[in-house]
């Protein structure tokens, strides 16, 4: 009796693998989630992510990033600030973002698509928690900023990521 209520529990809690969103690929490949509602917006990103060499995961809403999230450390976020809000305006990605050891945190790049701060504007990033802000009126351009930007971040972590290899903190 006990071992047939076992197993039931069992089956009942088990995880649901079809979250895995690259399947069981090369875990040295570079990932990248996308987190926006607009088709046209969300295919320039798409295509800027490939032509940077990342495999790219489409979301479209906030509890598919959780399911996602869970089997994978994402290298590079990118999310529109409307994307998924609750009804008091807050954005859950970022919510969630925010609320991650910094251990894991610090390994993802997280881009914030506005309409309504600057391209690269250092100061509203830093007071969103984000690594970089792009604003919709310049997503043409979202390859160049990133591969710039990214690179950036790359240089300025180096030594930091180096030291924490060498000893086995990362």
């Amino acid at each position: 009796m006990n071992e047939e209520k076992l197993t039931q529990a069992s089956e009942a809690d088990e995880i649901d693998y079809s979250g895995r969103p690259f399947g069981y690929q090369d875990t040295n490949n570079e990932t990248a989630m996308i987190c926006e509602h607009d088709p046209v917006v969300r295919q320039k990103i798409n295509d800027a992510l490939k032509s940077l060499d990342y495999n790219v995961i489409e979301s479209m809403t906030f509890k598919e990033v959780l399911k996602y999230s869970n089997f994978q450390t994402f290298n590079i976020i990118v999310v529109d600030e409307k994307f998924d809000t609750d009804t008091g305006g807050i954005d859950n990605v970022l919510y969630y973002l925010n609320n991650l050891s910094m251990s894991t945190r610090r390994k993802i790049f997280v881009v914030l698509i506005s309409e309504t701060f600057a391209t690269m504007d250092y100061m509203h990033a830093y007071n969103k928690s984000v690594n970089l802000i792009i604003n919709k009126d310049e997503i043409s351009e979202i390859g160049l900023i990133l591969k710039k930007e990214i690179e950036e971040n790359e240089y300025f972590y180096h030594v930091f990521k180096e030291f924490h290899r060498k000893y086995g903190k990362i």
